[in-house]
Protein backbone atom coordinates (compact mmCIF):
# COMPACT_ATOMS: atom_id res chain seq x y z
CA UNK A 1 0.00 0.00 0.00
CA UNK A 2 1.76 3.53 -1.13
CA UNK A 3 1.63 5.95 1.25
CA UNK A 4 -1.11 8.07 -0.16
CA UNK A 5 -3.37 5.01 0.40
CA UNK A 6 -2.27 4.28 3.95
CA UNK A 7 -2.99 8.35 4.97
CA UNK A 8 -6.42 7.97 3.46
CA UNK A 9 -6.96 4.18 5.25
CA UNK A 10 -6.00 6.32 8.52
CA UNK A 11 -8.38 8.93 7.98
CA UNK A 12 -11.17 6.88 7.59
CA UNK A 13 -10.74 4.65 10.59
CA UNK A 14 -9.95 7.43 12.35
CA UNK A 15 -13.32 9.44 11.34
CA UNK A 16 -15.21 6.15 11.87
CA UNK A 17 -13.85 5.55 15.46
CA UNK A 18 -15.12 9.28 16.20
CA UNK A 19 -18.27 8.81 14.49
CA UNK A 20 -19.26 5.65 16.16
CA UNK A 21 -18.15 7.38 19.58
CA UNK A 22 -20.30 10.06 19.10
CA UNK A 23 -22.14 10.43 15.76
CA UNK A 24 -21.19 12.41 12.47
CA UNK A 25 -22.68 15.62 13.36
CA UNK A 26 -19.71 15.88 16.63
CA UNK A 27 -17.20 14.58 14.44
CA UNK A 28 -15.15 17.34 13.01
CA UNK A 29 -12.89 17.49 10.22
CA UNK A 30 -10.37 19.32 12.20
CA UNK A 31 -10.61 16.61 15.07
CA UNK A 32 -9.77 14.02 12.05
CA UNK A 33 -6.94 16.24 10.84
CA UNK A 34 -5.29 16.12 14.07
CA UNK A 35 -5.57 13.00 15.22
CA UNK A 36 -4.03 11.41 11.93
CA UNK A 37 -1.12 13.91 11.60
CA UNK A 38 -1.77 15.58 8.98
CA UNK A 39 -2.84 19.24 7.55
CA UNK A 40 -5.60 20.78 6.34
CA UNK A 41 -4.89 20.76 2.72
CA UNK A 42 -3.84 16.51 3.44
CA UNK A 43 -7.25 16.11 3.89
CA UNK A 44 -8.66 17.61 1.59
CA UNK A 45 -6.73 16.21 -1.37
CA UNK A 46 -8.22 12.81 0.07
CA UNK A 47 -11.55 13.84 0.83
CA UNK A 48 -13.75 17.31 -0.38
CA UNK A 49 -16.30 17.49 1.89
CA UNK A 50 -17.59 15.40 4.71
CA UNK A 51 -20.46 13.78 2.54
CA UNK A 52 -17.18 12.60 0.22
CA UNK A 53 -15.64 11.21 3.74
CA UNK A 54 -19.21 9.80 4.87
CA UNK A 55 -19.22 7.85 1.41
CA UNK A 56 -16.16 6.37 1.58
CA UNK A 57 -16.48 5.44 5.19
CA UNK A 58 -19.57 3.77 4.24
CA UNK A 59 -18.22 1.80 1.39
CA UNK A 60 -15.51 0.71 3.48
CA UNK A 61 -18.30 -0.20 6.35
CA UNK A 62 -19.76 -2.40 4.13
CA UNK A 63 -17.04 -4.18 2.40
CA UNK A 64 -15.46 -4.77 5.89
CA UNK A 65 -18.73 -6.59 6.65
CA UNK A 66 -19.15 -8.57 3.69
CA UNK A 67 -15.53 -9.84 3.90
CA UNK A 68 -16.76 -11.04 7.56
CA UNK A 69 -19.91 -12.44 6.29
CA UNK A 70 -18.70 -14.26 3.09
CA UNK A 71 -15.31 -15.74 5.56
CA UNK A 72 -17.98 -17.23 8.28
CA UNK A 73 -20.92 -18.35 5.82
CA UNK A 74 -18.15 -19.62 3.42
CA UNK A 75 -16.57 -21.88 6.30
CA UNK A 76 -20.14 -23.30 6.17
CA UNK A 77 -20.45 -24.28 2.91
CA UNK A 78 -17.01 -25.98 3.54
CA UNK A 79 -17.62 -27.63 6.57
CA UNK A 80 -21.41 -28.71 5.30
CA UNK A 81 -23.10 -29.96 1.84
CA UNK A 82 -26.48 -29.24 3.58
CA UNK A 83 -27.55 -25.49 3.29
CA UNK A 84 -29.41 -25.77 6.63
CA UNK A 85 -26.04 -27.08 8.65
CA UNK A 86 -23.91 -24.81 6.60
CA UNK A 87 -26.09 -21.62 7.80
CA UNK A 88 -26.06 -22.95 11.27
CA UNK A 89 -22.61 -23.44 11.20
CA UNK A 90 -21.98 -19.91 9.73
CA UNK A 91 -24.35 -18.45 12.69
CA UNK A 92 -22.31 -20.09 15.28
CA UNK A 93 -18.80 -18.46 13.43
CA UNK A 94 -20.36 -14.83 13.46
CA UNK A 95 -21.19 -15.23 17.05
CA UNK A 96 -18.10 -15.99 18.08
CA UNK A 97 -16.36 -13.32 15.64
CA UNK A 98 -18.69 -10.95 17.48
CA UNK A 99 -17.95 -12.39 21.01
CA UNK A 100 -14.16 -12.24 20.29
CA UNK A 101 -13.80 -8.41 20.04
CA UNK A 102 -12.18 -7.00 23.12
CA UNK A 103 -14.80 -4.17 23.81
CA UNK A 104 -17.89 -5.28 22.19
CA UNK A 105 -18.99 -4.44 18.29
CA UNK A 106 -18.23 -0.65 17.74
CA UNK A 107 -20.91 0.49 16.40
CA UNK A 108 -23.03 0.45 12.89
CA UNK A 109 -22.42 3.38 10.66
CA UNK A 110 -25.60 2.32 8.96
CA UNK A 111 -27.39 3.10 11.99
CA UNK A 112 -25.54 6.61 12.38
CA UNK A 113 -26.94 7.55 8.94
CA UNK A 114 -30.33 6.36 9.32
CA UNK A 115 -30.34 8.35 12.80
CA UNK A 116 -28.71 11.63 11.70
CA UNK A 117 -29.88 11.26 7.70
CA UNK A 118 -30.65 14.91 7.34
CA UNK A 119 -26.95 15.52 7.61
CA UNK A 120 -26.12 13.47 4.59
CA UNK A 121 -26.77 13.68 1.09
CA UNK A 122 -28.56 11.47 -1.34
CA UNK A 123 -26.16 9.05 -2.36
CA UNK A 124 -24.82 8.38 1.17
CA UNK A 125 -28.78 7.87 2.57
CA UNK A 126 -28.85 5.45 -0.91
CA UNK A 127 -25.13 4.07 0.08
CA UNK A 128 -26.69 2.92 3.56
CA UNK A 129 -29.94 1.52 1.89
CA UNK A 130 -28.79 -0.72 -0.96
CA UNK A 131 -26.18 -2.34 1.65
CA UNK A 132 -29.03 -2.94 3.68
CA UNK A 133 -30.82 -4.37 0.76
CA UNK A 134 -27.69 -6.67 -0.37
CA UNK A 135 -27.42 -8.29 2.78
CA UNK A 136 -31.23 -8.80 3.13
CA UNK A 137 -30.84 -10.33 -0.63
CA UNK A 138 -28.57 -12.66 0.62
CA UNK A 139 -30.01 -14.10 3.06
CA UNK A 140 -32.99 -14.44 1.19
CA UNK A 141 -31.08 -16.30 -1.26
CA UNK A 142 -29.75 -18.76 1.46
CA UNK A 143 -33.30 -19.52 3.11
CA UNK A 144 -34.79 -19.99 -0.16
CA UNK A 145 -32.23 -22.81 -0.84
CA UNK A 146 -32.50 -24.15 2.51
CA UNK A 147 -36.53 -24.18 2.28
CA UNK A 148 -36.25 -26.25 -0.62
CA UNK A 149 -34.82 -29.04 1.25
CA UNK A 150 -36.16 -28.23 4.86
CA UNK A 151 -39.60 -26.38 4.14
CA UNK A 152 -40.17 -24.44 7.05
CA UNK A 153 -42.82 -25.98 10.02
CA UNK A 154 -44.07 -22.58 10.07
CA UNK A 155 -46.02 -20.22 7.76
CA UNK A 156 -43.57 -17.31 7.20
CA UNK A 157 -42.52 -14.31 4.97
CA UNK A 158 -39.13 -15.67 3.87
CA UNK A 159 -38.21 -11.87 3.50
CA UNK A 160 -39.12 -11.35 7.11
CA UNK A 161 -36.60 -13.99 8.38
CA UNK A 162 -33.70 -12.82 6.05
CA UNK A 163 -34.61 -9.06 7.29
CA UNK A 164 -34.19 -10.15 10.79
CA UNK A 165 -30.61 -10.73 10.78
CA UNK A 166 -29.93 -7.01 10.06
CA UNK A 167 -32.34 -6.39 12.59
CA UNK A 168 -30.60 -8.60 15.33
CA UNK A 169 -27.35 -7.50 14.41
CA UNK A 170 -28.31 -3.59 14.50
CA UNK A 171 -30.61 -4.55 17.83
CA UNK A 172 -27.79 -6.32 19.46
CA UNK A 173 -25.08 -3.68 19.36
CA UNK A 174 -27.51 -1.10 20.94
CA UNK A 175 -28.27 -3.36 23.21
CA UNK A 176 -24.76 -4.53 24.32
CA UNK A 177 -23.73 -0.80 24.45
CA UNK A 178 -26.76 0.41 26.37
CA UNK A 179 -26.77 -2.27 28.97
CA UNK A 180 -22.70 -2.39 28.93
CA UNK A 181 -22.79 -5.83 28.11
CA UNK A 182 -20.54 -7.23 24.76
CA UNK A 183 -21.82 -10.31 25.04
CA UNK A 184 -25.72 -9.46 24.43
CA UNK A 185 -24.90 -9.19 20.65
CA UNK A 186 -23.67 -12.78 20.40
CA UNK A 187 -26.56 -14.49 22.35
CA UNK A 188 -28.83 -12.34 20.24
CA UNK A 189 -27.08 -14.22 16.78
CA UNK A 190 -27.40 -17.48 18.84
CA UNK A 191 -30.89 -17.05 19.63
CA UNK A 192 -31.90 -16.09 15.48
CA UNK A 193 -29.54 -19.69 15.08
CA UNK A 194 -31.58 -21.44 17.59
CA UNK A 195 -35.06 -20.10 15.65
CA UNK A 196 -33.63 -21.20 12.05
CA UNK A 197 -33.12 -24.18 13.68
CA UNK A 198 -36.57 -24.86 14.85
CA UNK A 199 -38.37 -23.08 11.76
CA UNK A 200 -36.35 -25.40 8.99
CA UNK A 201 -35.34 -28.17 11.44
CA UNK A 202 -37.12 -31.87 11.80
CA UNK A 203 -39.57 -31.85 14.77
CA UNK A 204 -37.56 -34.03 16.77
CA UNK A 205 -34.88 -31.72 17.27
CA UNK A 206 -37.19 -29.42 19.26
CA UNK A 207 -36.15 -29.80 22.57
CA UNK A 208 -38.91 -27.95 25.15
CA UNK A 209 -37.86 -24.87 26.84
CA UNK A 210 -36.32 -25.60 30.36
CA UNK A 211 -38.25 -23.90 33.59
CA UNK A 212 -35.53 -21.31 35.12
CA UNK A 213 -34.55 -22.42 38.49
CA UNK A 214 -35.32 -20.31 41.46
Amino acid sequence: MGKGLETRERILAIAEMSVLAKGFGATSIDEVIAEAGITKSGFFYHFKDKNELARAMLLRYVAANDRVFDDVFGRGRQLSDDPLQAFLIGLKLLAEVMADLPNGHPGCLIASVCYQERMFDREVRAIAASSVQGWNARFRATLDEIARLHPPREAVDLDTVADMMSCIVDGGIIMSKLMADPRRLEHQVLAFRSFVKMLFGPAEAVRPVQPATA
